[in-house]
């Protein structure tokens, strides 16, 4: 099993957001049995925080794969399941961190409008470090909760022929081309202009 670092290298830095992937990741490595190594797993995330780098890193489970979902619903919860049997484990974030002081709080906000000076940057990059010390050494059950599920899998990934947009000249896969006027459009020229 990869360790922190190597998944800190993969994302390019360390934050608490990746500390939690890499927690979550190695549970569902701990259920599932095994990386993948190819499609055999799937994983379907609700959000696209740093989390998700940790859990491409640490599952192999990957958009070029299509082993890896994603769901825009903002929130901290990862299913992981086997293609071969259905068998998955829904894992969610249940972690929260422990309060700041006003001085603190009011740092964030004005790290939040833009304030990057040296003094700001020390006092959240303090308040990041903590954090994630907090989720790499917090026991399980203070960080999430699993609960085992059955899934239908997705088909696996297919490969596509691709077309030609009469307006923009790009190349766009068979199943996103769309018609208008009656010629084949990728999605970005059918919405040019509101048509």
């Amino acid at each position: 099993m990869k360790s922190f670092d190597d998944v800190v290298e993969f994302h390019g830095h360390a934050c608490p957001g990746l500390a939690l992937g890499y927690r979550v990741s190695c549970a569902a490595i701990r259920r599932m049995g095994e990386k993948a190594s190819d499609e055999e797993i799937v994983a379907v995330v609700e959000n696209n925080s740093c989390a998700v780098d940790a859990v491409q890193a640490m599952t192999g489970c990957t958009f070029g794969k299509g082993n890896l979902i994603f769901r825009d619903y903002g929130k901290q919860v990862y299913t992981f399941f086997r293609r071969d049997s259905g068998y998955g484990i829904r894992i969610a974030v249940i972690w929260e961190a422990p309060g700041e002081s006003k001085s603190v709080q009011k740092t964030w906000e004005r790290y939040k409008q833009g304030d990057h000076t040296r003094k700001v940057l020390e006092v959240i990059q303090e308040q990041k470090q903590r954090k994630m010390e907090l989720i790499l050494n917090a026991k399980d059950r203070a960080l999430y909760r699993i609960a085992e599920v059955e899934i239908k899998p997705p088909e696996e990934a297919r490969i596509y022929p691709s077309l030609k947009c009469s307006i923009c000249r790009e190349k766009v896969m068979v199943p996103r081309a769309r018609i208008k006027n009656g010629k084949i459009v990728c999605i970005p020229c059918l919405n040019v202009n509101g048509h």
